[in-house]
């Protein structure tokens, strides 16, 4: 299957957008780029991992972006507490972290089997 067909890669890619349009004013360069770096490793490790020829290496790239999903959520957190990130905006990205985290998980379970 196409990684583009994968409901998981379009909204993390979708979640990626979103990221890097939220913080194109960041003038903190640090935290701009790590808050970046990790939305944006979601569905690049989603792609590369359903580009590679054994199960094995899928899933290795699915866990990388599975922990990227935990990446995003501390940033976004932290992101609220500091002040760049409004509260409602984090929130969303919280939960939509949690959600792909869930739905990587199932996609390693179903590969692994």
């Amino acid at each position: 299957m196409d990684f583009e067909r994968l409901e998981v890669w379009q909204r993390a890619k979708r979640l990626a957008v979103e990221v890097y349009r939220a913080m194109e004013g960041c003038r903190d360069l640090g935290f701009k780029d790590q808050i970046t770096r990790s939305a944006l490793s979601i569905p690049s490790n989603i792609a590369e991992g359903m580009e590679r020829e054994s199960d094995r290496e899928k899933c290795r790239f699915l866990w990388i972006a599975k922990g990227s999903c935990g990446e995003l959520r501390t940033q976004a957190m932290i992101g609220i507490e500091i002040g760049y990130v409004a509260e409602p905006l984090a929130t969303g990205w919280i939960k939509e972290t949690r959600e792909l985290s869930r739905m990587l998980h199932g996609l390693i379970s179903k590969i692994s089997d």
